[in-house]
């Protein structure tokens, strides 16, 4: 999936997580955005590579691309990080949010993920779809139409 993708999954999947928990949907949506980036720092291509190259150098030569930073361990791992650092609970739900919307998207991809890392057990959803194809313009089409209904549904101010 492409960065446009991700960033309007993680703001999808922030809204809809604010429906149903107590957290302020602003910092939700927030964190939403940047969790939807973290997991492809093992791309140096990614918006988030580009922005921190030596890092995502580091993290695709140990690991390569769609493994470790793809996987159920890094999730627990950035779950006991952020609990140990970010002073803001809802903070931290939201980029957790957003990291798993972008893991289950790249499940949508004929590449899969390494969900279960260490093991090489590629994981994929039963339906597929190749990165910048017409489907992923659909999903991307998809997911901001859910943005704008749980959008509305928080924000509505009338």
């Amino acid at each position: 999936m492409t960065g446009k993708t991700h960033i309007t999954g993680g703001i999808a999947a922030s809204l809809a997580f604010a429906q149903v928990s107590h957290y302020e949907p602003a910092i939700l949506l927030i964190g939403g955005v940047a969790g939807a980036l973290i997991p492809d720092i093992c791309h140096g291509s990614s918006k988030i590579g580009r922005s921190l190259p030596i890092v995502s150098k580091l993290i695709s030569t140990l690991f390569g691309h769609r493994t470790f930073t793809h996987s159920l361990l890094f999730l627990l791992l950035m779950t006991a990080l952020f609990q140990a650092v970010l002073p803001n609970e809802a903070l931290a739900a939201g980029i957790l949010v957003g990291m798993i919307s972008h893991i289950v998207l790249d499940m949508a991809t004929k590449r899969g993920v390494k969900l279960l890392f260490p093991l090489r057990v590629t994981v994929r959803l039963p339906f597929t779809t190749s990165t910048g194809s017409f489907v992923e313009h659909l999903v991307f089409a998809a997911l901001s139409v859910l943005s704008v209904y749980f959008g509305y549904a928080l924000f509505n101010f009338s």
